[in-house]
């Protein structure tokens, strides 16, 4: 169980409170899109009700790239250096928004994140223990970095949404990974125990 007053539970409350929020605007905007009959109304209405939600959500989807900012190199770096990783990685992303644009800026920082976190699941499937994990046990921290990983991809798939095959490749991406995560997580130890008896059995009938 999670310190209460460790790094990890801080950023998990920060992370499931901006995903809560984003969950709601976007389940908000669901509904008033219907209610309202947006996709009826005139091109430059729809533009405009369209530009209206993202300048809504904007705002929480940066807070969550930051988060993961730290969350993703949190599994590679002791927590002194972490922090000056953090804030660089923070900079450079405004750096990069400030001369090629606030969406290119992002998508750069996404674009490294899942660079890493694919590094860190290849390390977690290796069984480097190297890592930082709140958690022990192999599959537990193979199916943390599917988790990650897929949420991740989610949020590069909300900035790319518009290009349609794209999206579709992201969408299942996203799906396996998490699915995968969450099953990895959940039942560690049944896998272990699956696997560890196999391998049992398979001596045995070597011998």
């Amino acid at each position: 169980m999670l310190n209460r007053h460790s790094y990890d539970f801080y950023l998990i409350l920060a992370t499931v409170a901006v995903l809560a929020v984003i969950s709601a605007i976007c389940i908000y905007g669901m509904f008033y899109f219907k209610m309202a009959q947006v996709h009826q109304l005139a091109p430059a209405a729809k533009l405009a009700y369209m530009e209206g939600m993202n300048r809504i959500v904007a705002p929480f989807l940066i807070l969550l790239l930051v988060l993961l900012g730290i969350c993703v190199p949190k599994r590679l770096l002791p927590v002194g250096w972490l922090n000056r990783f953090a804030a660089l990685f923070l900079a450079a992303g405004l750096g990069i928004g400030a001369l090629a644009g606030i969406k290119i800026g992002l998508l750069v920082v996404l674009a490294v994140s899942i660079l890493l976190q694919v590094v860190i699941l290849f390390l977690a499937v290796a069984g480097s223990r190297s890592l930082y994990f709140e958690k022990k046990g192999y599959w537990v921290r193979v199916g943390s970095s599917l988790i990650h990983l897929g949420l991740i991809l989610f949020v590069f798939d909300l900035f790319l949404h518009e290009h349609t095959t794209l999206h579709v490749v992201l969408f299942w991406l996203t799906t396996v990974a998490t699915f995968f995560g969450l099953v990895c997580c959940f039942y560690a130890e049944s896998m272990a125990g699956f696997l560890k008896g196999g391998n049992d059995a398979d001596r045995h009938q070597a011998s």
